[in-house]
């Protein structure tokens, strides 16, 4: 039977991550490609390591469009993994292995893996997942140890297939054809799988290197989860300008320093969160960090007062704010770095930017009717960056991209530049009295206190207003203010009626998203159990 898929080399015009690798192989062969725990590999021994990872695929009988799950933390391993499924037509899932058993267990039921790559920090956790999902076929064990009883060996093969160059024949999915997909955490119920194309991350790719600026050969740290889209569109990123990609298994601030400083690292893709916590460490100015061209941050709010601090941490670096989601693959607006100044005609701080060139964005009522420059209302987007749809759910995939455009969910205005300002989550608004209340507002303003170091705002049951503005905060170290102090400086700032009636002082930590995002379903449960739901 002939295969009616073009081979990487032949389809240099049409879009697969397939011919990215390829052609980094090609024009950089000795060049740095990936270092992970000392070891460093070249694009030509990466391509082959891909390639032969696609044979054992292919062995082990994954076929055009079987799905393939990889549970594990970052490594070289996993930044093959985007490529090779794709190098015989097959998918990549990465799996959030902050899950729980059940919840992992869920995805690779959903997605009906073929085969599972794992590390070794999950072991037992690949057992259960195959004697509960008959699809699962093959376990690949993913170190460099001992391999486990009824695993096959990845390291193993890979060097008994390149000394051999015993190589199966390739056919690389393309343009439209789904290339990874990617669960979404959901708040409520079973998380959706977001199918996305070769087309939508060369769309993405296109678009970030001149966004960004970056140059051929540049080093890139790798930080953020790769089951994440935030990270993981760095790995083509890099691929496309022969770049060196340094991994780490997972954020530790110390590590990120010493890479920063011992790899000379020139970008490095962030949240919030680790920005805070890298500001917040006694060691911050005893490493030498000046070799950062550029940093990008997104994947949640960043407060203005936060902002403030990285700007002034990172003099001469150009630092991009970028907003979007794994549906969009993912970047719909970025605040370029021009506009990342405290005061003056360019100051846009607290604005997530411009949409950028491949995307179309308005903002709408609940009737879909496009709102005028102020008025908030629900972001929606178009573009060849949009997700194909939710894996095996039609009817949401035709709910979240009803009149071809996706609904992003978010709540937001544009000014009259075209820049445009998160409100928040559509769900999250907080209906108080009859007003529309948008939590980041009041959470600019508390975080601006200076005994403050992370807060978040929800609705909380009201019997008169049916819903009530609520703070909850966690301190700096030492620090200590009472809660009639905190709502009297909110309304110094904005109106009465969205300040907080009630504020929390956490001892503990914040709740947090696998990708560092404040859990404001854990934050409402105690206030909402039994009622109706602010719980999704």
């Amino acid at each position: 039977m002939v295969n009616s898929r073009m081979t990487a080399t032949e389809s240099n015009k049409i879009a697969s991550i397939s011919a990215m690798l390829e052609t980094a192989a090609e024009k950089w062969p000795n060049n740095p490609a990936v270092s992970f725990e000392g070891r460093t590999q070249t694009w030509t021994e990466t391509f082959d390591r891909c390639r032969a990872a696609a044979t054992l695929l292919k062995t082990e009988g994954v076929k055009e469009d079987d799905r393939v799950a990889y549970l594990g933390f970052n490594s070289n391993i996993c930044f093959e993994s985007y490529y090779s499924p794709a190098l015989i037509g097959a998918i990549l899932v990465p799996v959030n292995y902050r899950l729980s058993l059940r919840e992992m267990i869920e995805c690779v039921e959903d997605c009906a893996a073929k085969v599972l790559i794992i590390d070794p920090h999950f072991v037992q956790q690949a057992l259960q997942i195959r004697q509960t999902c008959p699809s699962v076929t093959t376990v690949v064990y993913a170190g460099r140890d001992a391999v486990p009883d009824t695993m096959i060996s990845y390291e193993q093969v890979l060097a008994e297939c390149i000394a051999e160059e015993s190589y199966c024949d390739m056919s690389p999915s393309e343009d439209d054809d789904t290339v990874l997909i990617f669960y979404t955490g959901g708040t409520t119920g079973r998380s959706k799988g977001v199918m996305l194309s070769n087309r939508n991350f060369q769309i993405n790719t296109d678009c970030s290197i001149p966004l960004y600026r970056m140059q051929e050969g540049w080093n890139f740290i790798v930080v953020g989860p790769l089951f994440h889209l935030a990270a993981g569109a760095r790995v083509f990123t890099c691929t496309v300008l022969g770049g060196h990609s340094v991994i780490l298994p997972k954020f530790d601030v110390t590590a990120v320093f010493e890479t920063i400083q011992n790899y000379q690292i020139n970008s490095a893709t962030l949240v919030p969160t680790m920005f805070q916590m890298m500001l917040d460490d006694a060691s911050f100015s005893s490493f030498d960090l000046s070799s950062l061209n550029m940093v990008a941050y997104g994947a949640a709010p960043m407060s203005v007062a936060l902002l403030s601090r990285v700007i002034q941490a990172f003099p001469g670096v150009e630092i991009f704010q970028t907003y979007g989601m794994t549906e969009a693959s993912p970047i719909l607006t970025s605040l370029d770095s021009q506009y990342h100044v405290l005061d003056g005609v360019n100051s846009k701080l607290g604005s997530v930017g411009k949409a950028v060139s491949h995307v179309e964005l308005k903002i709408v009522d609940e009737n879909d009717n496009e709102l005028a420059a102020g008025e908030t209302g629900e972001i929606i987007a178009r573009g060849e960056n949009i997700m194909k749809g939710y894996w095996q759910l039609p009817e949401q995939t035709t709910e979240a991209l009803r009149g071809g455009w996706y609904h992003t969910g978010d709540a937001g205005y544009l000014d009259d530049e075209g820049f445009l300002f998160l409100e928040g989550r559509v769900k999250d608004m907080i209906v108080s009295g009859g007003e529309n209340i948008y939590p980041i507002e009041v959470e600019n303003i508390l975080s601006n206190h200076e005994a403050i170091n992370q807060c978040a705002v929800i609705g909380i049951p009201h019997d008169t207003w049916g819903e009530a503005v609520h703070a909850v905060v966690v301190l700096n170290e030492n620090m200590q203010v009472s809660e009639a102090e905190l709502i009297a400086f909110c309304k110094q700032d904005i109106a009465s009626y969205k300040c907080p009636i009630s504020i929390t002082i956490r001892e503990e930590p914040m709740p947090l998203s696998p990708i560092n995002k404040i859990l404001k379903t854990e934050l409402r449960k105690p206030f909402w159990e039994g009622r109706e739901s602010k719980l999704v």
